[in-house]
């Protein structure tokens, strides 16, 4: 079992900046394939960026330039730092993992409870 834990969501203005974070625990060797999601109210989960076990990134075309994926592995924590922050990026935000390289699609088999990010103009 993969345990994972989001922090770091909150409230900010237009053109801010959050750092989320996803402790993980338990067999972490097993799932090497990461990612980040979001969620808005009456919307699909959408898959926001993502990291494989070599460090390679993936990043949803309304992130690009804005959200970098990284991952410490000494302390088992993958973050996704958000800056120029826009309303539309407001949502619930999920990590996820797995042994499978899912890339931005919602397959992930592990998730965490989610951090919600809210965005003002």
């Amino acid at each position: 079992q993969v345990q994972l834990v989001e922090s770091g969501g909150g409230s900010v203005q237009a053109g801010g900046s959050l750092r989320l974070s996803c402790a993980t625990s338990g067999y972490t060797y097993s799932t090497p394939y990461m990612g980040w999601f979001r969620q808005a109210p009456g919307k699909e989960r959408e898959g926001v960026a993502a990291i494989d076990s070599d460090g390679s990134t993936a990043y949803a075309d309304s992130v690009k330039g804005r959200f970098t994926i990284s991952k410490d592995n000494a302390k088992n924590t993958l973050y996704l730092q958000m800056n120029s922050l826009k309303p539309e990026d407001t949502a619930m935000y999920y990590c996820a993992a797995d042994r499978t390289w899912w890339v931005l699609l919602p397959e992930y088999n592990y998730w965490g409870q989610g951090t919600q990010v809210t965005v003002s103009s």
